[in-house]
């Protein structure tokens, strides 16, 4: 790699091969002719002919565009491309070179917006088809974990504060519903793709007219067929010469939403890291940090914040663009779009790796979390312990208003001198209530107070994701190379 230019991170760092070739040169210019390809058969079979009413595309033409639909001579194009300063009719006069039987038939009737913006639109499915399939596998191990510790209590938090316990895997339950509404936004999306198809450079397909001798039946049929051609449904039955860029707010704002489900997961490992009862995967020989040679420092996580910041802000780019195009067509898009897109799917792609990699190596620390959480239970469990002394004959109000004393003393005792809770000593000592340590810790057992946790992620993995996993099973078992 060469050290003396701008290189993105994006792909030296981040995303996959697999997510870069998608936006690759090759895998534009290939798409490019596979569309040419698919116009030329279209203009062929809805009877194309000649001045001299002679079909005007022969079938050893489509052959031959054919035998070099991937052998592109990239050289010629960009010998050309320096000449006329014209990417599309660069790569058109390159096609030519390699099928002089087909020169003249290349690109008939389109504009450059035929073989752009399809592309583009292609590019974006095939880009969400490799999200969909990474973050089906972030949910399917995401289920393994809650699956694992569906039953084991921790504290929860409200304002980060300790409240009513849950259990570890209830947790990791709110971290899949929420890409679970990421997932049927994406399919959503994926589902309401459409070409551009060949609308000419208004969206009139005034210049179709033209070649078919003003046949409105025959034109119509044009962007059906190129659809079906290039594996789509349909393709938008109106149109300016470009596509709406309205199309890649929306396919970015799906990015982003799965940004925001990322960066909420990454930042409870990093708070459960700072508590030390979870903890990303850390390997042999990582440094946590150059000055301070014990830390574990929570980098993962953290990245996926980095990069989900950018993909949230990176989904302002076409929603301005959208916004801005003039009338029927302006060029103010392309730059935008040049960089926004892709880096948009990108970072993604990153972030679910990081995502897939950090769910696939947690570690939970189930003592520490038995620490804190008897730490804290005493406080929790003061109305279930009055309720008991109060069974055994006890004054409600009375025991009331000694609890509330004495838990005042006991939270003094944790905070101001840094010593253990003292409650459940300073209740059984008290012979209001009747109860000895042991039958006061009998009841603090941390399962007693969790509620319907356990129940609800069963239920959740049972009802909700076992099928959406089972329908998917095909992509299932994907792994996350984590490049840095």
């Amino acid at each position: 790699m060469s050290q003396d230019k701008y290189v993105s991170p994006l792909s030296e760092r981040y995303a996959s091969k697999e997510m870069q070739y998608i936006f690759s040169p090759d895998m534009k210019f290939k798409t490019w002719r596979k569309l040419w390809i698919a116009l030329a058969e279209t203009e062929q079979e809805l009877g194309l002919k000649d001045a001299d009413g002679n079909p005007r595309i022969t079938d050893e033409q489509i052959a031959e565009l054919k035998s070099h639909a991937d052998d592109i001579n990239y050289d010629v194009a960009k010998a050309r491309e320096k000449e006329v300063r014209h990417d599309v009719m660069s790569h058109v006069y390159a096609y030519g070179v390699q099928c002089p039987n087909a020169a003249g038939i290349i690109h008939l009737g389109a504009t450059s917006c035929y073989v752009g913006d399809n592309t583009d639109i292609i590019v974006m499915t095939e880009a969400m088809k490799l999200v969909r399939k990474k973050l089906i596998n972030v949910i399917d191990r995401l289920a393994d974990f809650a699956k694992k510790y569906h039953d084991l209590p921790t504290l929860a938090f409200t304002h980060f504060q300790p409240a009513q316990p849950t259990t570890v895997g209830k947790r990791a339950t709110l971290w899949m519903q929420e890409l679970l509404l990421d997932l049927s936004d994406l399919d959503y999306m994926i589902g309401q793709q459409k070409l551009l198809g060949s609308k000419g450079t208004t969206g009139t397909q005034a210049s179709f007219l033209e070649l078919f001798n003003g046949d409105h039946e025959t034109v119509r049929k044009i962007d059906g067929k190129i659809a079906e051609k290039m594996g789509f449904s349909a393709c938008y039955p109106v149109s300016g010469q470009t596509y709406s860029r309205k199309v890649d707010a929306r396919v970015l704002n799906v990015l982003s939403g799965i940004a925001m489900s990322a960066h909420k997961f990454s930042n409870d490992i990093r708070l459960l890291q700072h508590l030390k009862e979870v903890e990303e995967p850390f390997e042999k020989n990582q440094i946590g940090s150059s000055a301070m040679a014990y830390k574990r420092n929570p980098m993962r996580s953290e990245r996926i914040a980095s990069l989900a910041d950018y993909v949230m802000t990176d989904a302002l780019n076409p929603a301005i663009v959208a916004s801005t195009q003039w009338f029927e067509r302006t060029l103010d898009d392309s730059a935008n779009k040049r960089l926004s897109v892709p880096e948009g799917f990108l970072a993604i792609d990153g972030i679910l790796d990081l995502y897939l990699n950090v769910v696939d190596g947690l570690v939970v620390y189930d003592k520490v979390i038995y620490q804190h959480f008897m730490k804290e239970i005493p406080f929790m469990a003061t109305e279930n312990i009055m309720m008991d002394a109060v069974k055994r004959g006890g004054n409600r109000q009375e025991l009331h208003e000694k609890i509330r004393t004495y838990s005042m003393q006991a939270g003094e005792q944790v905070k101001k001198f840094g010593n253990e809770n003292n409650l459940v000593d300073l209740i059984a000592a008290d012979p209001a209530f009747g109860m000895t340590k042991e039958e006061i810790t009998a009841i603090l057992k941390p399962i007693n107070f969790v509620g319907r946790a356990p129940e609800q992620t069963k239920e959740f993995l049972a009802e909700v994701v076992d099928p959406i996993l089972d329908a998917n099973k095909d992509i299932l078992g994907a792994t996350a190379e984590i490049n840095v």
